[in-house]
Protein backbone atom coordinates (compact mmCIF):
# COMPACT_ATOMS: atom_id res chain seq x y z
CA UNK A 1 0.00 0.00 0.00
CA UNK A 2 1.35 3.45 -0.91
CA UNK A 3 1.91 5.99 1.76
CA UNK A 4 -0.01 9.29 1.60
CA UNK A 5 3.34 11.04 1.09
CA UNK A 6 4.00 9.00 -2.10
CA UNK A 7 0.61 10.09 -3.46
CA UNK A 8 1.43 13.83 -3.24
CA UNK A 9 3.23 14.11 -6.62
CA UNK A 10 0.31 12.37 -8.38
CA UNK A 11 -2.21 14.63 -6.62
CA UNK A 12 -0.23 17.73 -7.57
CA UNK A 13 -0.12 16.64 -11.22
CA UNK A 14 -3.85 15.92 -11.25
CA UNK A 15 -4.69 19.24 -9.64
CA UNK A 16 -2.49 21.08 -12.11
CA UNK A 17 -4.21 19.27 -14.95
CA UNK A 18 -0.90 17.96 -16.25
CA UNK A 19 -1.71 14.28 -15.95
CA UNK A 20 -5.01 14.38 -17.84
CA UNK A 21 -4.89 17.38 -20.17
CA UNK A 22 -3.56 17.19 -23.72
CA UNK A 23 -0.79 19.67 -24.56
CA UNK A 24 -2.06 23.22 -25.18
CA UNK A 25 -0.72 23.24 -28.74
CA UNK A 26 -2.79 20.15 -29.57
CA UNK A 27 -5.94 21.71 -28.10
CA UNK A 28 -5.32 24.98 -29.97
CA UNK A 29 -4.66 23.15 -33.24
CA UNK A 30 -7.86 21.11 -32.88
CA UNK A 31 -9.81 24.27 -32.06
CA UNK A 32 -8.46 26.10 -35.11
CA UNK A 33 -9.24 23.13 -37.32
CA UNK A 34 -12.85 23.21 -36.11
CA UNK A 35 -13.06 27.00 -36.56
CA UNK A 36 -11.75 26.58 -40.13
CA UNK A 37 -14.29 23.83 -40.87
CA UNK A 38 -17.14 25.93 -39.50
CA UNK A 39 -16.08 29.05 -41.41
CA UNK A 40 -15.81 27.10 -44.66
CA UNK A 41 -19.21 25.50 -44.06
CA UNK A 42 -20.85 28.79 -43.08
CA UNK A 43 -19.51 30.63 -46.15
CA UNK A 44 -21.26 28.06 -48.39
CA UNK A 45 -18.66 28.29 -51.15
CA UNK A 46 -18.60 32.10 -51.26
CA UNK A 47 -14.88 32.93 -51.06
CA UNK A 48 -15.50 36.62 -50.27
CA UNK A 49 -17.63 35.59 -47.28
CA UNK A 50 -15.07 33.05 -46.08
CA UNK A 51 -12.34 35.73 -46.25
CA UNK A 52 -14.62 38.14 -44.37
CA UNK A 53 -15.41 35.63 -41.63
CA UNK A 54 -11.69 34.93 -41.19
CA UNK A 55 -11.03 38.67 -40.95
CA UNK A 56 -13.68 39.03 -38.25
CA UNK A 57 -12.43 35.95 -36.42
CA UNK A 58 -8.79 37.04 -36.52
CA UNK A 59 -9.72 40.49 -35.23
CA UNK A 60 -11.92 39.08 -32.47
CA UNK A 61 -9.56 36.29 -31.42
CA UNK A 62 -12.09 34.37 -29.35
CA UNK A 63 -12.23 30.66 -28.57
CA UNK A 64 -14.79 28.00 -27.73
CA UNK A 65 -15.78 28.62 -24.13
CA UNK A 66 -14.98 32.34 -24.25
CA UNK A 67 -17.18 34.66 -22.25
CA UNK A 68 -15.36 37.99 -22.06
CA UNK A 69 -17.07 40.64 -19.92
CA UNK A 70 -17.32 44.19 -21.25
CA UNK A 71 -17.41 47.40 -19.23
CA UNK A 72 -21.03 48.00 -20.29
CA UNK A 73 -22.22 44.74 -18.69
CA UNK A 74 -22.47 42.74 -21.91
CA UNK A 75 -20.18 39.83 -22.77
CA UNK A 76 -18.44 38.70 -25.95
CA UNK A 77 -19.07 35.00 -26.54
CA UNK A 78 -17.21 32.22 -28.31
CA UNK A 79 -14.65 32.29 -31.13
CA UNK A 80 -16.29 35.14 -33.07
CA UNK A 81 -16.92 37.09 -29.84
CA UNK A 82 -20.65 37.56 -30.48
CA UNK A 83 -21.89 40.27 -28.13
CA UNK A 84 -24.55 39.05 -25.71
CA UNK A 85 -26.72 41.92 -26.96
CA UNK A 86 -27.59 39.61 -29.89
CA UNK A 87 -28.87 36.76 -27.69
CA UNK A 88 -32.56 37.89 -27.63
CA UNK A 89 -32.68 38.31 -31.43
CA UNK A 90 -30.94 34.98 -32.03
CA UNK A 91 -33.26 33.33 -29.52
CA UNK A 92 -36.34 34.65 -31.34
CA UNK A 93 -34.89 33.53 -34.69
CA UNK A 94 -33.91 30.03 -33.61
CA UNK A 95 -36.69 29.30 -31.15
CA UNK A 96 -34.09 28.40 -28.54
CA UNK A 97 -34.30 29.86 -25.06
CA UNK A 98 -31.99 32.78 -24.27
CA UNK A 99 -30.00 30.53 -21.93
CA UNK A 100 -29.64 27.90 -24.66
CA UNK A 101 -28.57 30.46 -27.28
CA UNK A 102 -26.01 31.93 -24.91
CA UNK A 103 -24.66 28.43 -24.17
CA UNK A 104 -24.54 27.61 -27.91
CA UNK A 105 -22.69 30.84 -28.68
CA UNK A 106 -20.13 30.02 -26.00
CA UNK A 107 -19.60 26.32 -26.69
CA UNK A 108 -20.75 25.47 -30.25
CA UNK A 109 -18.16 26.78 -32.69
CA UNK A 110 -20.31 26.32 -35.81
CA UNK A 111 -23.35 27.96 -34.20
CA UNK A 112 -21.12 30.87 -33.20
CA UNK A 113 -19.70 31.23 -36.74
CA UNK A 114 -23.19 30.99 -38.28
CA UNK A 115 -24.37 33.74 -35.92
CA UNK A 116 -21.41 35.88 -37.00
CA UNK A 117 -22.30 35.31 -40.66
CA UNK A 118 -25.91 36.30 -39.97
CA UNK A 119 -24.86 39.46 -38.08
CA UNK A 120 -22.49 40.49 -40.87
CA UNK A 121 -24.97 39.76 -43.68
CA UNK A 122 -27.72 41.58 -41.78
CA UNK A 123 -25.41 44.60 -41.54
CA UNK A 124 -24.62 44.28 -45.25
CA UNK A 125 -28.32 44.21 -46.09
CA UNK A 126 -28.95 47.29 -43.96
CA UNK A 127 -25.94 49.38 -44.99
CA UNK A 128 -25.53 48.11 -48.57
CA UNK A 129 -21.82 48.76 -48.05
CA UNK A 130 -19.25 46.04 -47.36
CA UNK A 131 -16.95 47.99 -45.02
CA UNK A 132 -19.85 49.60 -43.16
CA UNK A 133 -21.21 46.09 -42.55
CA UNK A 134 -17.80 44.93 -41.29
CA UNK A 135 -17.77 47.88 -38.90
CA UNK A 136 -21.38 47.29 -37.86
CA UNK A 137 -20.37 43.82 -36.70
CA UNK A 138 -18.52 45.60 -33.90
CA UNK A 139 -20.40 48.81 -33.11
CA UNK A 140 -23.29 51.09 -34.07
CA UNK A 141 -21.02 54.14 -33.61
CA UNK A 142 -19.51 55.44 -36.91
CA UNK A 143 -16.05 56.24 -35.51
CA UNK A 144 -15.74 52.81 -33.87
CA UNK A 145 -17.07 51.15 -37.05
CA UNK A 146 -14.36 52.77 -39.17
CA UNK A 147 -11.59 51.87 -36.75
CA UNK A 148 -12.82 48.28 -36.54
CA UNK A 149 -13.16 47.91 -40.33
CA UNK A 150 -9.55 49.10 -40.74
CA UNK A 151 -8.39 46.54 -38.16
CA UNK A 152 -10.28 43.74 -39.92
CA UNK A 153 -8.74 44.78 -43.26
CA UNK A 154 -5.30 44.51 -41.66
CA UNK A 155 -6.19 41.05 -40.28
CA UNK A 156 -7.39 39.94 -43.72
CA UNK A 157 -4.17 41.14 -45.36
CA UNK A 158 -2.11 39.36 -42.70
CA UNK A 159 -3.89 36.06 -43.35
CA UNK A 160 -4.46 36.22 -47.12
CA UNK A 161 -1.74 38.56 -48.38
CA UNK A 162 -1.56 42.14 -49.54
CA UNK A 163 -3.54 41.45 -52.72
CA UNK A 164 -6.59 40.05 -50.89
CA UNK A 165 -8.67 43.02 -52.09
CA UNK A 166 -7.35 43.17 -55.65
CA UNK A 167 -8.36 39.68 -56.72
CA UNK A 168 -10.93 39.95 -59.52
CA UNK A 169 -12.86 37.01 -58.08
CA UNK A 170 -13.02 38.56 -54.62
CA UNK A 171 -14.19 41.96 -55.95
CA UNK A 172 -16.84 40.38 -58.17
CA UNK A 173 -18.35 38.36 -55.32
CA UNK A 174 -18.12 41.25 -52.86
CA UNK A 175 -19.88 43.56 -55.32
CA UNK A 176 -22.59 40.99 -56.03
CA UNK A 177 -23.26 40.68 -52.32
CA UNK A 178 -24.00 44.38 -51.98
CA UNK A 179 -26.73 44.33 -54.65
Amino acid sequence: MSSPRAMIPVAVLLLAGLAISPPRAAVAAGHETEVARCIRQSAQGRKWLEVTLWGLRDQEGGWAGAEVRNANGSADLGPMQINSWWVPRLSAMTGGSRDDVRRWLIADICFNVDAARWIFLTGLGETRDYWSAVGAYHSPQPVRRQRYARAVAIAMRARFGADVFTSRNYRRHRDESAQ
